[in-house]
């Protein structure tokens, strides 16, 4: 028989400037066989140049429940605020490279 897990509660503690986030408007994605690296760009209109904000290095396995758990984060936004629109020449490769 399967033993029944309970939940965790997860205290969460960060600094005072990582609490207030960052902004960024472009990401990039790569990928080896043991791990996906995810980065948060800062592209500022009429520049040629991002700035990199953060990289996220994680697991495929956690990084496929991020993707799950974003994908259910973007129903539940659309059904309280209407659909997100998409902009084609930002999903484009060129993009994110």
């Amino acid at each position: 028989m399967k033993e029944e897990q309970k939940p965790v509660k997860l205290e969460i503690q960060m600094d005072e400037l990582t609490a207030q986030g960052i902004y960024t408007n472009l990401a990039g994605v790569t990928h080896s066989e043991t791990e996906f690296v995810l980065d948060f760009l800062f592209l500022q209109p009429s520049q040629p140049k991002a700035k990199l904000r953060a990289r996220i290095i994680t697991s495929p396995v956690h990084t496929k429940r991020f993707v799950k758990t974003l994908i259910e984060n973007i129903k539940r936004y659309e059904e309280r605020f209407g659909e997100i629109p998409e902009r084609e020449e930002l999903l484009s490769p060129e993009a994110t490279s």
